[in-house]
């Protein structure tokens, strides 16, 4: 099956909201955090990308870019990597690394650092398998990783 990645739009929601599901949500109604994916669709910091293949929504992927760093400006601008959700039945497809390598083009116009956190044992060694190393962080089950991004000129 071929894989796309795409922004996802507010037309998205009903395939997107069980994978958000899985992933765990808070005990809010659906309504607020639907409300909550318009309202973060219109903030340009943000970008909910997703896989689609067989006309179906298969993964998603949530980035948040969190501006001028304060004291380094651009040159330190940082994004994270909230959430890259793959449906569990399409997991080692290839589905992961379309998202991932769509977050990484993304970030690398508007950032210096793309910067997450992986349960060990669940998310790390995807992430590991593509060639990236995490390190140790104040949560001992969740390593931190990185890609550094050139700077733009």
């Amino acid at each position: 099956m071929t894989v796309t990645v795409r922004p996802l739009v507010a037309a998205d929601w009903p395939a997107l909201w069980p994978m958000l599901r899985d992933m765990g949500v808070t005990a809010e109604p659906p309504e607020a955090h639907h409300a909550r994916y318009l309202a973060l669709l219109a903030d340009p910091r943000w970008v909910f990308l997703g896989a689609q293949g067989g006309g179906e929504l298969l993964g998603y992927a949530a980035v948040q870019d969190h501006g001028p760093h304060p004291r380094g400006g651009d040159e330190h601008r940082t994004a994270r990597l909230h959430d890259l959700y793959v449906r569990p039945e399409l997991r080692r497809g290839g589905v992961g690394r379309a998202l991932l390598a769509a977050v990484c083009e993304w970030a690398a116009t508007r950032v210096r650092h793309l910067e997450w956190q992986a349960h060990r044992e669940r998310a790390a060694p995807f992430y590991e398998r593509l060639g990236h190393r995490g390190e140790p962080c104040p949560q001992p089950d969740y390593p931190t990783f990185q890609v550094h991004f050139p700077p733009r000129h």
